[in-house]
């Protein structure tokens, strides 16, 4: 794993999977609460170039959520639903509103490597390779990137 504070990215090339892995200098506990407390959430996920509004977020096994990207004075809304919220693993779907058809299951694991950092594994399974590649010519990897460092400033200011 590199030591940059840059997210691997990677399609799988046979299945439409997206693979994100990141270091943080976090607790597992920590990223735990940083994707599942609304008012943490919202301040760190996407680019630098939008601001997010949480309608509603339940955070829990069989919980639901939906939240508005503001760019540009345009809304963009997101929902799904926690299959699982576990102390090292979250199972969701994930759905861009613009494109209801296109959900996608989402499974993060935090893996503690001890000394206070937390290896973070996404993967995203979505419905076709086709979907996939979409993701990724989205620039995607802006708010990956911008959004966990925003993340990492959070964790070293004390307010994750």
């Amino acid at each position: 794993m590199n030591t940059t504070a840059e997210a691997t990215i990677e399609a799988d090339p046979t299945l439409p999977i997206i693979r994100i892995t990141r270091d943080f200098a976090a607790t597992p506990a920590q990223l735990l609460r940083a994707h599942t407390d609304p008012e943490i959430y919202r301040q760190w996920v996407g680019p630098n170039s939008v601001s997010t509004t949480i309608d509603y977020w339940d955070a829990r096994t069989g919980g639901s959520w939906r939240f508005l990207n503001i760019h540009d004075g345009q809304e963009y809304g997101f929902h799904g639903s926690f299959h699982e919220v576990g102390p090292n693993r979250i199972v969701q779907t994930f759905t861009w509103e613009g494109m209801p058809e296109g959900v996608s299951l989402e499974t993060l694991t935090f893996e503690d490597l001890g000394d206070g950092r937390t290896r973070l594994h996404a993967q995203s399974l979505v419905d076709s390779i086709e979907g996939r590649d979409a993701w990724l010519r989205s620039g995607m990897e802006v708010g990956v990137n911008e959004g966990y460092a925003k993340l990492d400033r959070m964790i070293t200011d004390g307010s994750v």
